[in-house]
């Protein structure tokens, strides 16, 4: 039974060597020979590009308060909700400014009559001129404190100034608020020609940027979209929570409305242009971000594996950030093929 066995293992190591595959060689035996294209380097001058990232916002925020305080009678919009110029958003209760006014033209009233009254007397030589005066001061202090409440009354009622929306409601029906607390925070927008992307760049990049600049962004909230954008406001001081500068740009999105707060990533063309090594996608094997490698011909049939750092990307090329120290020639198709022991033949 041993014996046996020993054979089916016999067997079985023989079957699996005869169908193992040696990879550098060929049924006849010779090593497997891998045609490849090479080519020279060239470098090309390109334009300069930044890429940042940031996130949605409009151009123009507000809080939204009451002058005085009291209680809140009304609130017309909710949160995310869409106002139009001019209209009510929210009503304090009324009940004690409108006293308080009612006052005001009682004194009002009141200091008229003590006014009319000493100017007869005065004329009849009973009241001074200095009696006379103080009435008539009395008089316009009633009537400016009637004009500062009746102000203060106009001032009960928010209205919209302008096209927006609410990002954050902070108080509610029946709170009792003090005079300049938000009761919302707001963003305003004319149609949807006033949203913006606000990324952080370093300090040299914030130098190379100048305004009016183009730039193209991607918004993930639209992913199959590419916007166009313009710089539209350099920030002359930096951000003390991040550490970077602020750039604002003005995105023109058509028909798209996109929440504040989306994030996007942003690529602005600068005037500046650099010196670039290109090379073909189909040079590159194993890129992992910024690094990547690429196979130089050695000899008249082998190849060595070579480190590169890449610069950007465009819709054909790879652009390096220098070149490779000694090397004039790359393999520019069949990379994926080769390794450092691979044999290769050069066509044309």
């Amino acid at each position: 039974m041993k014996k046996i066995q020993s054979t089916f293992i016999a067997l079985a190591f023989i079957l699996s060597s005869c169908s193992e595959k040696h990879p550098d060689k060929n049924p006849m035996g010779q090593p497997d020979i891998i045609s490849v294209k090479v080519s020279s380097l060239s470098s090309q001058e390109v334009p300069n590009s930044i890429l940042a990232t940031g996130l949605v916002s409009t151009e123009d925020q507000a809080n939204y308060s009451f002058k005085i305080g009291g209680v809140i009678s009304r609130i017309f919009v909710n949160e995310g909700q869409f106002f139009r110029r001019g209209q009510l958003l929210a009503t304090l209760n009324t009940t004690e400014i409108a006293a308080g006014l009612a006052q005001a033209d009682l004194n009002v009233a009141k200091a008229q009559r003590d006014y009319n009254r000493a100017n007869n007397l005065y004329k009849d030589s009973v009241f001074s001129l200095e009696q006379l005066q103080n009435t008539r001061t009395s008089l316009e202090v009633a009537q400016k404190s009637k004009q500062a409440t009746a102000f203060n009354e106009r001032y009960t009622k928010i209205y919209a100034v302008s096209d927006g929306f609410v990002a954050k409601k902070i108080a509610n029906e029946g709170e009792i608020i003090s005079g300049g607390m938000p009761v919302f925070l707001t963003n305003s927008t004319q149609k949807n020609n006033s949203y913006l992307l606000k990324v952080g760049v370093t300090d040299r990049e914030w130098a190379a940027i100048k305004m009016g600049q183009s730039a193209k962004v991607t918004l993930d909230g639209y992913p199959d979209y590419t916007f166009e954008a313009t710089v539209f406001r350099k920030l002359q001081a930096a951000d003390r929570e991040i550490g970077s500068f602020q750039i604002e740009l003005k995105l023109k999105l058509d028909q798209v409305i996109p929440a504040v707060g989306m994030f996007g990533k942003a690529e602005i063309k600068t005037e500046q242009t650099e010196k670039s090594i290109v090379v073909p996608y189909n040079a590159l094997v194993e890129a992992d971000g910024e690094q990547a490698f690429v196979f130089t011909p050695t000899g008249k049939n082998r190849v060595k594996k070579v480190p590169v750092s890449i610069l950007k990307f465009d819709n054909q090329n790879v652009f390096l950030k220098e070149k490779p120290l000694g090397i004039d020639k790359i393999v520019i198709s069949n990379s994926a093929y080769l390794n450092e022991q691979s044999i290769i033949k050069i066509i044309k």
